[in-house]
C-alpha cells in the first residue's frame, strides 16, 4: 500500500497547474514552468483547484511503486515553483577555487593544468559567494541534484589530506597515512 501516494498534494496560492494528455504543467508565481510526462497508467487529477490526487488503477507492483513515484515528483515541482532548490558545494584545498563567468557559467581551479569551466544547464543557477563556496539553484530538483553531482565529479574529496569539492554537509572519512616505524627485523 502506496502511503505516500495516497496524500493528496496542496496547491499553494499563485500556482497554477493544468493536467492534459499525459502531463502536468506547473507554473509559479515567479514565473517558473515545469512540466512532467507521467505514466499512463496513473491517474492525476485537480480537485477545485486545491489539491492534486494520484490514483492508479490496481494494486499491480508496477503501479504501486509509479503511484508514489508520480505523487512525489508532482509535489517537488510544486515546492520548486514556489520555494526552489539550492545545493551548497564547498571547495577544500590549497589555491582551489571556483568563480562564475557570465557567459562560460562555472570556473573551477582544482589542481588541474587548465581551468575546467562547467556551463549551467537551462533554468539552473550558479552563484560563488566567495572563492570556496557554491552555490547551485533552480526550481528543478532533478538538474539542481545532477548539476550538483557533476561539478562535485570534477575532483571528489579525497580521504588523506579532504582536498576537492563536497557537499556543504558531507562528511568525508579520513584515512590515516603510512606510519613510519623503526627498527628492523
Amino acid at each position: 500500500m502506496s502511503r505516500i501516494g495516497k496524500q493528496p498534494i496542496p496547491i499553494p496560492a499563485g500556482v497554477k497547474v493544468q493536467v492534459a494528455d499525459g502531463k502536468v504543467k506547473v507554473e509559479g508565481a515567479k514565473g517558473a514552468k515545469l512540466e512532467l510526462a507521467f505514466h499512463r497508467a496513473m491517474k492525476v487529477e485537480v480537485d477545485g483547484g486545491k489539491t492534486i490526487k494520484v490514483t492508479r488503477p490496481d494494486d499491480e507492483r508496477e503501479h504501486r511503486a509509479l503511484h508514489g513515484l508520480t505523487r512525489s515528483l508532482i509535489a517537488n515541482m510544486i515546492e520548486g515553483v514556489t520555494k526552489g532548490f539550492e545545493k551548497k558545494l564547498k571547495i577544500e584545498g590549497v589555491g582551489y577555487q571556483a568563480r562564475v563567468d557570465g557567459k562560460k557559467g562555472l570556473i573551477l581551479t582544482v589542481g588541474y593544468s587548465q581551468p575546467i569551466e562547467m556551463p549551467p544547464p537551462a533554468g539552473v543557477t550558479v552563484e560563488t559567494p566567495d572563492q570556496t563556496t557554491i552555490l547551485i539553484k533552480g526550481p528543478d530538483k532533478q538538474k539542481v541534484g545532477q548539476y550538483a553531482a557533476e561539478v562535485r565529479k570534477v575532483r571528489k574529496p579525497e580521504p588523506y589530506k579532504g582536498k576537492g569539492i563536497r557537499y556543504d554537509n558531507e562528511q568525508v572519512r579520513r584515512k590515516e597515512g603510512k606510519s613510519f616505524t623503526t627498527g628492523g627485523a
